[in-house]
């Protein structure tokens, strides 16, 4: 996957008091396209941040968007990405 196409896949990082803990759980919480599938947005994470993807979780919010749980690998840090994407 292009990197070009996985920023289209993801939107911005979800910024609560919950994704925040999760992050230390070695987790990213991501809004994401609503078409997206699990696949594509594991691919899409590994592309922009040269990570190995464990296993994702999607849930759509009654707003209509879809949100993503990343688990990454225990080889890798969902905190250096979360500063990364300035969560942090």
């Amino acid at each position: 996957m292009k990197e070009e196409q996985a920023w289209d896949l993801i939107e911005n990082p979800h910024l609560t008091e919950k994704a925040m803990d999760q992050v230390e759980k070695n987790q990213l919480v991501l809004m994401v396209d609503v078409n997206a599938n699990k696949t594509q947005i594991s691919e899409a994470v590994e592309t922009l941040f040269d990570v190995e993807v464990k296993k994702v979780n999607t849930a759509i919010t009654p707003q209509a968007k879809k949100k993503a749980f990343v688990r990454l690998s225990d080889s890798d840090d969902a905190m250096d990405i979360a500063t990364k994407l300035g969560m942090m």
